[in-house]
């Protein structure tokens, strides 16, 4: 039985973090670091700037459709993008024993020898 003073403190559950949050994450620190702009973007892919802004901001989920011709549109590879996605989400829900990687210059990823499993480990895939 709780004391009343445990019954008081509010129960906080972690947020989880959502697909939808970390592909806009991803994709808005792509089209950064390449110094594009919002409307450049949504242009070469052929989509409307208030649309690419939504996705940006994990408003609006992204069709495989439009998230192909966002990645085209970026010169970035899906397959690129999903492991930047997983890696962050696996950070940020601390669910997922993810190897330290780091982008190139090529826009590729390169990862480091992954950490050696303990029990209870659980890994992404990405394809």
């Amino acid at each position: 039985m709780l004391n009343p003073a445990e019954r008081a403190r509010p129960q906080v559950t972690p947020r989880r973090v959502l697909l939808r949050s970390a592909l806009g994450d991803e994709l808005r620190r792509t089209r950064l670091e390449q110094g594009r702009t919002l409307a450049e973007v949504a242009r070469q892919a052929r989509v409307s700037m208030p649309y690419l802004s939504e996705v940006e901001r994990g408003l609006k989920e992204v069709s495989s459709e439009v998230l192909a011709a966002l990645c085209a549109a970026l010169g970035v590879e899906l397959p690129d993008l999903l492991v930047a996605v997983a890696f962050q989400l696996s950070a940020a829900n601390s669910v997922v024993t993810a190897a330290p990687v780091r982008r190139l210059t090529s826009g590729r990823f390169e990862t480091a020898a992954p950490p050696a499993p303990r029990p209870g480990d659980a890994y992404a895939l990405a394809a």
